[in-house]
């Protein structure tokens, strides 16, 4: 007690430590750890963990040399069974930091509420403010909002290392160490402990790592749990904050009746798992239709246990209160005619609802519905009748002095139906365009059109397929036997169809198409949808111009794919015929652009440059051809894969790219990451929702100066990036070896062994980069600490730029140059600011432990020297433009964070290099590695990636 005095004394005297209730809950939370390793390994195993622990805490913090010696003996001195225990205990005590700064965030971001500041940048009070004070009106916001679509859309890349049962236990961690925050009484806070350190001793016997390789059924399972902890309620409650802010700051609205005030379903979810077939031989029709059937199961979960808790809640009596007409209607044709509720028509009217509810899961493939319905009823045609029988009930409420009534559970429960219909999210397919063309090459070939179409030229494919288009008649016979790949791609279109009708038009509607390079790469998709019903073909006289069910979106990922995107559109929708199908589509268009092998081909300069050169191309060329624009972003979790924070990415945008449409990609680890906590996972959401409002509706006053500015910036970036390029390319692409060096200074080899997604890490069984998908190769250079995708070639172009000419005066011009560009583009300004969070998590020393898993001593040290090199230009460039001689210094609580958790991490990476090693001279030898180094591999690649967080 007398300590609790002193420090609420000291409290007084001297401004508190904000992050001091982080600090004790890490404290906390190792100490539990420690607790449940002494416990189930015994006491020579802790002594072991702390020593390393301590060493590695000095080693790192204190610069001790003596320490990174004596960190070494420690490491290699460990049996294989210890060195499995060091490599758990370390990677658990990662991931209980994470949830221990997690909830460190949610505490800040609520005491900032509770002392009633000013809104927080990202929050959609503060976008709202500053949309205010620019002169926008409420009902130029409301009216936006109409017609906008924001989506997040789920993706199933491997890079998510964790279990979900692991994901589960660590949940529960995060809701235990929150309840810590409100007063607890001593019982209550060691009954409070106790189960903390019974959760972590779950995690310690749980296995961390998947034994057998996950099935895309297995993908669509663990996407779900998202929606079960985050999205079903979070998203429904965001619009309510929305409508409330927006009823605060633009006052006029508010007294037109929260009836009016409603918004449209501007915020969706969408998702590939299930129906991204890009290189993943393991989606068919039957995994689309098993992640929709999967999809609307979850739904219906919820509505059926939503509207029990609503029937159990609205006990209101006629006896005390009026209904309307309509209300009583609803309630004569339940199925429930007990007389105990004979003078309770909102339970029996919600028991209607219950059985049409029950009926219709069932009619779209659930089994197992909890609560038995009371009796027959007929299921829901439409989503819309599901919401209107809610509004409904609402109507009455409001209409019989039972608003208040409304806003715990049915306002919920109805802006969820609008929300996610009975499909949940909606599904994307996609695939790539070298599999179309061999779909229809066999297709024109067996239909004696055209006997070898893939050899024709673009000019003959687009004449060829805009004449096939204008055709009634099918390619296709039933008669004819086709190969197993043309048989699996019709099968997927024509079922994609079918779910349409079950599910609702938003279930499936958008077709992306991976390595989009010519406009043929479009057409042929849509020949394909003609040929299995989702495409109906124009009459003749053009009475009817056909309808499409299922837009056509191009994915331009390459250097050279994005530099011609502009180009491709402008081509694609001055055709007629396309151009009619637009119209029908409410004269608007989505084009995917990838940030992830833009990357991995040009390098992270070149690759930023080009996806915005490619944006500006393409808003003019949208104006031009009067269709809105939707861009589809295909960002990854790392800076390297156009990661980084969502609010400053979007804000970066170019003028008009954003314009009320967006849809950008979540994935990997960065799914949990962003929504395994409920608050996090809502303060997400509203970010997505608070930077599409700034970047579409703040006015844009650059007068012609700013203007010209802006032009001379445009231009000296093109300039910076054909050098970055050049370097980038020369390093990975043209430098004798890198390949070998690659995967030899990387755990890429190992990585592709772990059990961590459906999809294989490379597009085709070799070596070649050119062939690796993005996600592993970035993956890769996280593990061993050189992230180089996140900024190699930066400090050679502007370092080479800087020296052209003795002049030193011209040099100092061209500095101030580049820190205006830091200071006045958000574009630049964003790009560099990721840039210093790589940096930052980026390890030299650590790195060249990795540089010595090279068994080619001359190819080692080259290669190494020029990455080393290339590290140092680019730090130095990044201090001398942003005046910042520290990483991170304008973002003090991660850099404080980087280097708490980084002394964890180090005997984890220093482990995993020794354990690699043991592992590739075992199979050099011819002979097959223990399944204990394999394991501590494996773990130690789980525990790095969940320290760096943001890493695939």
């Amino acid at each position: 007690m007398a300590k609790q005095l002193n420090s609420a004394v000291q409290v007084k005297k001297s401004p508190p430590n904000k992050d001091a209730p982080l600090k004790e809950d890490i404290r906390l939370l190792g100490r539990l750890l420690g607790d449940v390793l002494r416990e189930q390994e015994g006491d020579a195993v802790f002594e072991v963990v702390e020593t390393i622990r301590q060493t590695a805490v000095r080693f790192r913090r204190e610069s001790d040399p003596q320490a990174g010696a004596d960190l070494d003996k420690l490491l290699k001195k460990l049996t294989r069974d210890q060195t499995n225990s060091v490599v758990r205990a370390f990677s658990y005590f990662s991931h209980l930091a994470n949830i221990a700064e997690d909830q460190h965030h949610n505490r800040r971001r609520r005491a900032h509420l509770l002392a009633g500041s000013a809104p927080q940048a990202g929050s959609v009070a503060h976008a709202l403010s500053k949309l205010d004070d620019a002169g926008v009106s409420g009902a130029t916001v409301r009216n936006f909002l109409k017609d906008a679509l924001i989506s997040p859309v789920l993706t199933a890349h491997p890079t998510e290392v964790q279990r979900k049962s692991i994901l589960d236990a660590e949940r529960e961690i995060a809701r235990l160490l929150a309840e810590r925050d409100r007063p607890l009484t001593a019982k209550e806070l060691r009954d409070n402990t106790e189960l903390l350190r019974g959760r972590i001793a779950t995690l310690w016997q749980t296995r961390m790592l998947r034994y057998t390789k996950l099935t895309v059924a297995d993908e669509i399972e663990n996407a779900l749990s998202y929606y079960r902890i985050t999205f079903l309620r979070e998203l429904p409650a965001l619009y309510d904050d929305i409508e409330g802010e927006i009823a605060t700051q633009f006052p006029t609205r508010a007294r037109q009746g929260s009836a009016n005030a409603e918004l449209a379903p501007f915020v969706q979810m969408g998702s590939w798992i299930g129906g991204d077939r890009d290189g993943n031989p393991n989606v068919n029709a039957s995994t689309m239709q098993r992640a929709l059937t999967r999809q609307s199961t979850t739904i219906f979960d919820f509505y059926l246990e939503e509207v029990h808790a609503l029937g159990a809640e609205l006990s209101v009596s006629t006896l005390m209160v009026s209904v309307n007409q309509e209300l009583l209607a609803l309630a004569e044709s339940s199925p429930d005619t007990s007389d105990h509720r004979s003078d309770e028509p909102y339970r029996r009217a919600l028991i209607g609802i219950y059985a049409r509810l029950a009926s219709t899961a069932r009619e779209l493939g659930a089994t197992n519905i909890l609560r038995q319905e009371v009796g027959a009823a007929a299921h829901y045609a439409t989503p819309q009748e599901f919401t209107q029988e809610l509004q409904i009930v609402e109507d009455s409420l409001r209409a019989h002095h039972g608003s208040a009534l409304i806003k715990p559970r049915l306002a919920t429960l109805k802006r969820a139906s609008e929300i996610f219909g009975f499909h949940l999210a909606s599904l994307d397919m996609r695939q790539s365009s070298d599999v179309h063309e061999r779909v229809l090459t066999e297709l024109f070939a067996q239909a004696q059109v055209e006997g070898a179409y893939d050899k024709l030229s673009e000019e003959q494919k687009i004449e060829l397929l805009l004449a096939e288009l204008a055709k009634p008649r099918l390619l296709y016979s039933p008669y004819i036997d086709y190969s197993d790949e043309t048989v699996s791609e019709l099968s997927i279109l024509r079922a994609a169809g079918e779910m349409r009708q079950r599910y609702g038009a938003r279930s499936i509607r958008n077709y992306i198409i991976s390595h989009t390079e010519t406009v043929s790469d479009l057409l042929e998709v849509l020949l394909l949808q003609q040929e299995t019903g989702l495409l109906r073909p124009e009459a003749k006289g053009g009475k009817d111009t056909g309808a499409l069910e299922v837009m056509v979106i191009p994915l331009f990922e390459t250097i050279p794919d994005l530099r011609r995107a502009a180009a491709i559109m402008e081509q694609f929708m001055a055709l007629p015929p396309v151009a009619r199908l637009i119209a029908k589509q409410g004269k608007l268009q989505e084009v995917m652009l990838g940030y992830s092998d833009s990357n991995k081909d040009g390098g992270f300069l070149t690759s930023n440059w080009e996806l915005y050169k490619a944006e500006i191309q393409l808003v003019r060329v949208f104006d031009r051809a009067g269709v809105k624009l939707r861009l589809f972003h295909g960002r990854g979790g790392t800076v390297g894969r156009g990661g980084g924070p969502s609010y400053q990415a979007i804000l970066a945008q170019p003028p008009g790219t954003v314009n009320g449409q967006i849809r950008l990609t979540e994935q990997g680890e960065i799914i949990a990451s962003k929504f395994s906590n409920p608050e996090i996972g809502r303060r997400n959401l509203e970010l997505l929702v608070a930077a599409t409002l700034e970047a579409s509706l703040m006015p844009n006053d650059a007068d012609a100066k700013q203007s010209k500015k802006l032009g001379e910036f445009e231009e000296l970036m093109d300039g910076l990036s054909e050098r970055a390029y050049q370097s980038y390319r020369n390093l990975v692409y043209e430098t004798p070896g890198f390949t070998d060096y690659f995967f030899a200074a990387t755990p890429i080899a190992e990585i592709a062994e772990l059990n961590i997604g459906s999809r294989p890490a490379s597009r085709k069984a070799t070596r070649r980069i050119e062939d690796l998908r993005a996600i592993p190769w970035g993956f890769s250079w996280g593990q061993c600490r050189l992230l180089l995708p996140g900024w190699y070639g930066f400090g050679s172009a502007i370092e080479s730029w800087l020296q052209e000419g003795k002049d030193s005066k011209l040099k100092a011009q061209k500095l101030a140059t580049l820190r205006a560009m830091y200071k006045e583009w958000p574009f630049f300004a964003t790009l560099l600011s990721n840039m210093d969070m790589v940096l930052s998590k980026t390890d030299l020393a650590v790195a060249s432990r990795y540089a010595g898993l090279v068994t080619d001593r001359k190819l080692r040290n080259s290669i190494f020297k020029r990455i080393v090199d290339e590290h140092e230009r680019t730090s130095n460039v990044l201090s001398a433009i942003t005046g910042a001689k520290d990483r991170l210094s304008g973002n003090p609580l991660l850099a404080r964070s980087i280097k708490n958790r980084f002394a964890y991490l180090d005997p984890l990476n220093h482990l995993q290099v020794e354990l690699i090693k043991r592992h590739r001279s075992v199979t050099a030898a011819g002979r097959t590695t223990e399944e204990r180094v394999k394991r501590g591999i494996h773990l130690s690649i789980n525990g790095i990636a969940a320290g760096l967080r943001n890493t695939g």
